[in-house]
């Protein structure tokens, strides 16, 4: 993985891959992604970029707090969706150029493997699949510390994209 571009403004401890000729800074989403749910079931986001085919990825962790736990320790699969669903949200919005990004997930199958203990710590990765010009695909995994695989998810979510300003006008033919 590579270190941070120069100007990327990243966090020390976190990791930013360089993008096919632009950097996208979204390190103010690092930690819980913007979102306060995500940081009380234990996750955080600690790293993102894009691959040399403009498909973002994100990476992180995850230690299942009581919240995000039943009365005997096991975090509830729809945790696991939550935590999926802002991985799979962070990579295509990684991958977004300027003020696009995505609007909101039109679909999403969760599946769970593995129990997700209270305390345990995962690692969770999202990525990008397929972007178009209206929606893109994603899918994300949560892993244990032996690289088992514990939840996965695929998703289909709808884009935002700001239409581009109006040219300027090509100047009138001279007499």
């Amino acid at each position: 993985m590579a270190g941070p571009p120069t100007g990327s403004g990243a966090r020390p401890g976190t990791t930013v891959a360089p993008m096919a000729g632009r950097v996208k800074d979204m390190d103010r989403w690092l930690g819980d992604g913007g979102m306060e749910v995500i940081g009380l079931v234990g996750a955080s986001f600690v790293g993102y970029g894009v691959d040399g085919e403009d498909l973002g990825w994100v990476t992180g962790t995850w230690v299942p707090t009581t919240l995000a736990c039943n009365p005997h320790g096991t975090a509830q699969a729809g945790i696991h969706s939550l935590v999926l669903d802002a991985a799979m949200n962070f990579a295509i919005n990684a991958a977004l150029p300027g003020r696009a990004r995505t609007r909101g997930t039109l679909e999403m199958k969760t599946e769970t493997m593995r129990p997700a203990a209270l305390g345990a710590t995962f690692a969770v990765r999202g990525e990008v699949v397929r972007m178009a010009r209206q929606v893109a695909y994603g899918e994300a995994s949560v892993r244990d510390g032996d690289g088992l695989l514990v939840s996965r998810a695929t998703g289909t979510f709808l884009l935002h994209r700001p239409d581009p300003p109006p040219a300027a006008a090509d100047p009138a033919p001279g007499p």
